[in-house]
Formats: structure tokens, C-alpha cells, sequence
């Protein structure tokens, strides 16, 4: 596998070589500061060109990035938006990715500003001074009363979907309500996260960092609301998401000064008690 400097070294080369490519900027985990280093970092990388179909009129100019595994164009897909910008995701050969964005160089907008941003070339002078990189827009942020009210009623209101699902041994369905309900659920995670650290921390995308900031029991109990296709497993799984559920969402009720309800949490509860031992 090539060594970040290698790569970054490739792409530098492809960047500065080519006059349609008049600016670029290195974006995701590897402009952010705060996130873990390994070998499945890709290389986001967005350059603003003059004439984005001058590139993809002919898709070769990619092969020098070395062998692929799989190159996906979103934009080519179907029903994709066409809105000017075309993107490159290529996995390669020795497992490095690089995620390549063209963009219309006139559509370029200062007021637009991803923190995780690192400028790599500006050969006109057009872009806007970046600020150091870091993850601050990606912090958790403060639910309102509404949004908290919302998680936590969908949670607990979903929850008989999942129980008659399991009954009527319709396991697509009660799997995919309890991946509904587990975006309630990864949510009122991530604010009492944002509770316990002034919410000036990033529990991740889809929670990847959730590990991080709960203490050893929690995330224990975290992992085992997973469930594999056995219904007695699946039941496991799920009071044991109550269980998490209903620590959290109260704390962060308390935090706020917002009601948990606890009458919704008694009697689903009971439900689902009752509807798993028919």
C-alpha cells in the first residue's frame, strides 16, 4: 500500500500539472485534526476546474492514480441530480481511495466553508483564506424542546412496530423499523454525549465514535442492541436499547429542564413485555 506522502505527492502532481484544475482542497479526516489516523482514511479531494466535461468526456485521465478495484461515478447513476459537479470514488489495488470532486470553477462561493478543509493549491488567487482545519461544524449541537420531544416520542411509539414485526415473523420489516428507531436512539446518544462535554465534541458519522465518549458499561450495553435474525436474540437486543434509552434520554431531559414522559416509557414497555410473551 502507498504511504500517505506518496499519494499526496501523486495528487499533488495531477494537481499542479493540468491548467483546467485552478484550485484544490483536501477535505474529510484527513484535514481533521481530531480524527483517528489509519489506513482507511480516504483522500477527499475537490478541485475547482474550468471545464468539468473536458474531463469527463474521457475517464482515462484517472488511470494514473495506478490499478482499480472499483471506480463508482455517483453522477453517471441513474437518477442522479446534475448540478455541473462530477465526482470520481476509486478504491485502488493497494487499498487506497481517493474521492475526486470536479466543480465548475465559476461556481465557486466563498460564503460556503466546510471545516475540514485544508487548501492545497490556488493557482489565481480567487479562494477565500482558509481558517486551521478542525471539526468544530460537526460537534453535536443542542436539541430544542421539539427535536428532543420528537426522538423520544418516535422511539417509544415505534417500538410496537418492531413487536408486531417479530410476531408476525416479518423479519425485513420489524429489522427495518428498528433501523428507523435506532436513529431516535443514536441521537439522544449523541446529546447526552454533548451533555458530559459542553457540546464541543463530534460523536461521529452514524456514531462511529460513540465508543469514545461512553463510559465501559454503557457501550457494552450499546453493542449488545445489535441482534442477529434469532427473534429471542432480537428481543434481547431491543429492551436492551430500552434500557440505554431510557438512561440517556433521561439525563438529557434533566440537562435541559425538558419532560421525559415516563408514562410512555411504563406502558410500552409493558407492551412490549406483554406482545413478546403471547
Amino acid at each position: 500500500m502507498r504511504s500517505t506522502s506518496e499519494m499526496m505527492e501523486l495528487i499533488m502532481s495531477v494537481i499542479k500539472n493540468d491548467e483546467r484544475i485552478r484550485a484544490a482542497k483536501l477535505g474529510g479526516s484527513r484535514a481533521n485534526p481530531n480524527a483517528p489516523v489509519d489506513r482507511f482514511q480516504d483522500f477527499d479531494v475537490c478541485c475547482y476546474v474550468t471545464c468539468v466535461s473536458s474531463f469527463t468526456k474521457d475517464h482515462s485521465w484517472i488511470d494514473i492514480f495506478g490499478e482499480r478495484t472499483m471506480l463508482q461515478m455517483p453522477e453517471a447513476m441513474l437518477g442522479a441530480e446534475n448540478d455541473g459537479h462530477f465526482g470520481y470514488l476509486i478504491l485502488l489495488a493497494d487499498g487506497n481511495r481517493i474521492d475526486f470532486a470536479l466543480v465548475p470553477a465559476e461556481n465557486y462561493d466563498p460564503n460556503e466553508y466546510d471545516c475540514e478543509s485544508i487548501l492545497l493549491i490556488d493557482k489565481d488567487g480567487f479562494m477565500k483564506p482558509f481558517p486551521p482545519a478542525g471539526d468544530t461544524e460537526y460537534w453535536v449541537k443542542p436539541p430544542t424542546e421539539a427535536e428532543y420531544f420528537s426522538a423520544r416520542n418516535n422511539f417509544w411509539w415505534c417500538m410496537q412496530n418492531i413487536a408486531k414485526g417479530i410476531k408476525r415473523d416479518e423479519l425485513p420489516y420489524a429489522m427495518e423499523m428498528y433501523g428507523y428507531v435506532r436513529e431516535c436512539f443514536n441521537n439522544v446518544i449523541s446529546w447526552y454525549i454533548g451533555t458530559k462535554n459542553n457540546f464541543a465534541v463530534s460523536p461521529g458519522k452514524m456514531g462511529k465514535y460513540f465508543k469514545n465518549f461512553l463510559d465501559e458499561r454503557q457501550y457494552k450495553l450499546l453493542c449488545e442492541t445489535y441482534s442477529d435474525s434469532d427473534y429471542n436474540n432480537f428481543w434481547n437486543a431491543v429492551f436492551k436499547m430500552c434500557e440505554l434509552f431510557r438512561e440517556t434520554a433521561k439525563a438529557v431531559a434533566e440537562y435541559f429542564g425538558y419532560e421525559y414522559l415516563q408514562s410512555d416509557d411504563d406502558n410500552m414497555t409493558e407492551y412490549l413485555r406483554y406482545v413478546r410473551n403471547l
